[in-house]
């Protein structure tokens, strides 16, 4: 890890406050669905949605059902509450992707929030020839696991040193997928230091920056075009975000 990773910290008090805005969110998710739905359609891949920490398939529901009409095959992760990388938790992932993979004869895209997002960096580094993308909504992959402001509701969810790291499930954390990768994060993130949330840019790999609460991230309308966008790219010919025109507004440089 390196020395500015170890050096993050968590987000303050007051933009820990300010995360009450999710459920504000949610309604700008709703008001703005007649616009979401001229984002690109699908092309029928499978993808996984996989839930934050001590959340379930019910946090992902909104998401989850956007991008069914808009045309891939979605599933939720299936197992119930996510306290952690518990026993059994790996191998019913891993276990899944096989399951939607062979189902529909295709490679299936991961989409995680928050800890379902380092879920689905491990599960793309263990199967790429399974997994088509990777997109992350801020997850704390890059930083020190301590520069969130949820790391003691993991341990004691878990049972496990937030610090520990299980090499056996795809390696180190902040290592890049193998495979077309986004991540997506705020400066406003009021759970996890938006600098351990970020991507390093190279030919298959980006950050693509919201203003957005991070419990409100899996239903944020900026959020959920994003991922509609990144979902919808052919397979084999993956490209940047294009932040070109009026996505310049909604969407800034995130190496600004």
């Amino acid at each position: 890890m390196s020395a500015t990773a170890q050096t993050l910290r968590p987000p303050s008090r007051t933009l820990m406050f300010l995360e009450g805005r999710a459920l504000h969110e949610f309604g700008a998710f709703l008001g703005a669905l007649p616009l979401l739905s001229l984002a690109p359609k699908g092309d029928g891949h499978p993808v996984l949605v996989l839930p934050g920490l001590v959340a379930s398939d019910t946090s992902t529901r909104p998401l989850r059902s956007f991008l069914k009409n808009r045309g891939y095959a979605v599933s939720g992760w299936r197992q119930g509450r996510n306290l952690g990388l518990r026993h059994g938790v790996q191998h019913a992932m891993v276990d899944l992707v096989h399951e939607l993979n062979d189902t529909h004869g295709r490679k299936i895209s991961l989409v995680g929030w928050s800890l379902g997002g380092l879920y689905a960096r491990q599960l793309a580094k263990m199967m790429p020839d399974r997994v088509r993308s990777v997109i992350t909504l801020g997850s704390p992959f890059a930083g020190s696991p301590k520069a969130t402001n949820a790391w003691r509701v993991y341990e004691m969810a878990s049972g496990r040193s937030a610090e520990e790291e299980d090499h056996r499930f795809g390696g180190a954390l902040s290592e890049t997928p193998p495979v077309p990768t986004t991540a997506i994060f705020s400066r406003t993130d009021g759970i996890c230091a938006w600098q351990g949330c970020m991507e390093k840019t190279s030919a298959t790999s980006e950050s693509i920056e919201v203003e957005s609460s991070h419990c409100g991230m899996g239903h944020h309308p900026a959020v959920v075009y994003a991922v509609a966008d990144r979902l919808a790219q052919p397979e084999g010919t993956w490209a940047p975000f294009d932040r070109n025109g009026w996505r310049s507004l909604v969407y800034p440089d995130p190496h600004r």
